[in-house]
């Protein structure tokens, strides 16, 4: 996910959890493939784990603003 990408969504906190929701589904199925021997680039998987991190330190940083 690029700067730009999160920049635009960081005001959104409902696009966010979309966002989420679908990289943790991306990260599960990337990590089947990994353990199933389809797939050996784990670069794929830490790109994920990296996208979700962010994502979830921006939902931290609004929860931490409205209160």
């Amino acid at each position: 996910m690029k700067k730009r990408e999160l920049q635009e969504l960081r005001g959104k906190p409902e696009e966010l959890t979309k966002k989420l929701l679908g990289l943790r589904a991306e990260n599960l199925k990337s990590e089947a493939a990994i353990v199933s021997g389809k797939e050996k680039n784990l670069r794929v998987r830490k790109n994920i784990r990296r996208d979700i991190a962010q994502i979830l330190s921006i939902l931290s940083e609004a929860k931490g603003e409205k209160k």
